[in-house]
């Protein structure tokens, strides 16, 4: 495994004894210098907003393909006890399956597609490579969502990524309703950076991937937030994409219906932005959570 870089200075603290103040973002949404698939308004609207939308990125036989995939993968018996799996703790449902790109060639193939690969290379400015890959499940009924959060700040405290030059998409499976637990956004909160209150525990992941209570946000942060950005959220018909920045406030409710949810997950990192030792946290996360032995190394 490539050795981690030497943490540098720290403008995003986080996880102290007490919630520090809010901190203006100094980085852009959208960097330049790299041409993509995405239009100019689509551009603007990204940087606006740190988040934008991709309808029909995926065909109908494709969305049917990879759901195919889905369940080949939640069948395995020997995944399911690999701890690249992760269930619910009431349920014992499986809720996500990280780094899914090393496990499924058909995935693979998805992260790679200039469809993926060159919209996260437009956003950030330079070559990517992938910091974490999963598939997500939301059954019906039971499927369990997750509290407000920035993805950077645990990204920053444990991972030790040194700034928000990181870009998420998310790969609609199935249909996103506005009552089935699709995610919630808050459109402009990627420019200011929320530090949160609390040391993190050693090997903190294995409770944080079902039920995150360190690194999560107060509620007069989320307040605040929320009276400047409002609220968006994330709907439409299987095959949909949605792009996001890292910093950008999100979040899920439970789905108490009968329709369940699932997506493909990838985050993408600047190679410029390669993982350092981690900010906050005693130890850095496993390699299958938060890759650093391809950091530096583009996608090709």
């Amino acid at each position: 495994m490539t050795a981690l870089g030497t943490r540098t200075e720290d403008r995003y603290r986080t996880r102290t004894a007490r919630a520090l103040d809010p901190v203006d973002r100094v980085e852009p949404t959208v960097w330049p210098g790299v041409e993509g698939p995405i239009a100019d308004p689509t551009m603007a609207a990204h940087d606006r907003d740190g988040y934008s939308t991709h309808p029909d990125l995926l065909s109908p036989a494709e969305v049917h393909t990879y759901r195919q995939e889905l369940g080949r993968l939640v069948a395995d018996p020997e995944l399911r006890a690999d701890e690249r799996t992760v269930v619910e703790r009431s349920t014992d449902q499986v809720r996500s399956i990280f780094e899914v790109h090393r496990i499924s060639p058909l995935i693979a193939e998805l992260v790679r597609d200039p469809r993926v690969l060159d919209r996260a290379r437009q956003v950030l400015g330079s070559e990517v490579y992938v910091h974490q890959s999963r598939v997500n499940f939301m059954p019906g009924f039971t499927g369990r969502g997750f509290y407000w959060h920035s993805d950077f700040e645990t990204w920053h405290a444990e991972d030790g990524m040194p700034t928000p030059r990181a870009v998420s998409m998310s790969i609609a499976l199935t249909d996103n309703h506005p009552f089935n637990g699709g995610l919630m956004v808050m459109p402009g909160s990627q420019r200011t950076f929320v530090p949160c209150a609390g040391e993190t525990p050693d090997e903190h992941y294995r409770a944080s991937l079902t039920e995150q209570e360190i690194g999560v946000p107060s509620h007069t942060a989320i307040t605040a937030l929320a009276d400047a950005h409002g609220i968006d959220q994330f709907t439409g018909p299987a095959g949909s994409a949605l792009l996001f920045d890292s910093n950008l406030m999100h979040g899920s409710g439970n789905n108490i219906t009968p329709f369940p949810r699932s997506n493909i997950f990838v985050v993408f990192n600047s190679v410029e932005n390669a993982v350092v030792e981690p900010f906050a946290a005693p130890s850095p996360r496993p390699e299958f959570i938060a890759a650093r032995q391809n950091s530096g190394e583009p996608l090709r």
